[in-house]
């Protein structure tokens, strides 16, 4: 079975697994204080250009959105998101579960408009009652977002000064934060996004790593202790070194975005086998996910050869597929997916 179902479907990336392997035997300290987790940091820190940006390492992207979230907001404060955004939709209420709202808003694409923001902004605090609301304290962003979508750099400038004028913390959430530095869509670099947003967090779970997404605070703004804060919410890896030795490897020699760049590249030629075949695209995704129209009937026989992501149900005889690229994709896999398509053709 060849399978398209996401970006983590594979462990890690060879370069990376080498270096895990390679530093095994090694005793070094706990709880991220070890010299691979300073060396990945350093790394980091030179790639964004902000030697004093503070970095910190976590496990998985739940873990990171809610740890990053309810340390940042005060308790009467909530999260902004996209209706489709991933703490509103796929996160198993994480982020209520830490006592905050996400205050949810209209989305185009996937994207959140700074024009919606404002004019979200500007109906809370024209409310007379807003003190009996939960206070919007922050706006999360996905990049890409959970339909392969990018902003824009125009747009993301857009929506951190609404952020700044009304006082509020603005957050990217970069799982796939590889796909979208690599489209050839964008127009956003890393240091762009370190400037515009006051902390972000660079994936690596969906990037080539087993695990592990590194947190970047740009503005000095790293809340106070926060390694007791994150180890009170239970996301504080003692082994903290699996962590280091995986981002040092993916900055190394340009890994993580050689990586970013093989599963766009990827995901071009599977656009390509769609359009051979007539397949209809639910939405136009620059990145390395793609989603489909499938009509139902074909679905389960396509499915026997090749894995895909259920979306959503388009309507009655029609439903919205997503296939996905990483940098374990080969063009072996890419002729598999095609003579699926030729068959379902037939």
């Amino acid at each position: 079975m060849i399978s398209f179902e996401s970006d983590y479907i594979a462990g890690a990336h060879p370069e990376v697994l080498k270096r895990l392997i390679e530093t095994n035997l090694e005793s070094l300290p706990g709880y991220g204080s070890d010299p691979y987790c300073e060396s990945a940091k350093r790394k980091i820190r030179e790639t964004i250009g902000m030697p004093e940006a503070e970095v910190y390492f976590l496990t998985g992207g739940t873990q990171t959105n809610a740890v990053v979230i309810s340390t940042l907001l005060a308790d009467y404060e909530g999260v902004i998101a996209a209706k489709t955004g991933h703490v509103s939709v796929h996160e198993a209420g994480a982020i209520e579960y830490t006592g905050h709202e996400v205050l949810e808003v209209p989305q185009k694409d996937g994207k959140i408009a700074a024009e919606t923001l404002k004019e979200y902004l500007t109906v809370y605090y024209g409310d007379e009652s807003h003190e009996h609301m939960t206070f919007p304290g922050m706006v999360y962003l996905s990049h890409p977002t959970e339909y392969g979508t990018l902003y824009t750099k125009a747009e993301l400038e857009s929506i951190a000064a609404v952020c700044r004028e009304y006082k509020m913390s603005l957050y990217l959430d970069g799982a796939r934060l590889a796909y979208g530095l690599m489209s050839h869509d964008t127009d956003l670099t890393l240091s762009d996004i370190a400037r515009l947003c006051d902390v972000f967090y660079i994936g690596g779970t969906k990037v080539g790593a087993l695990c592990g997404e590194a947190v970047v605070f740009t503005k000095g703004n790293m809340p106070k202790h926060f390694l007791t804060s994150v180890k009170k919410r239970g996301a504080l890896m003692a082994k903290g070194r699996l962590l280091g030795v995986q981002f040092d490897a993916l900055f190394t020699d340009d890994l993580y975005f050689r990586i970013g760049r093989h599963a766009i590249e990827m995901a071009e030629k599977m656009k390509e086998i769609f359009r051979k075949h007539d397949i209809p695209f639910f939405i136009q995704s620059p990145t390395n996910q793609q989603f489909v129209i499938l009509e139902n009937k074909w679905m389960e026989e396509i499915g026997q050869k090749v894995a895909y992501s259920f979306w959503e149900k388009l309507d009655e005889e029609h439903t919205v597929v997503r296939f996905a690229t990483g940098w374990s994709t080969t063009d072996e896999d890419l002729k598999a997916l095609e003579e699926a398509m030729e068959t379902m053709n037939n």
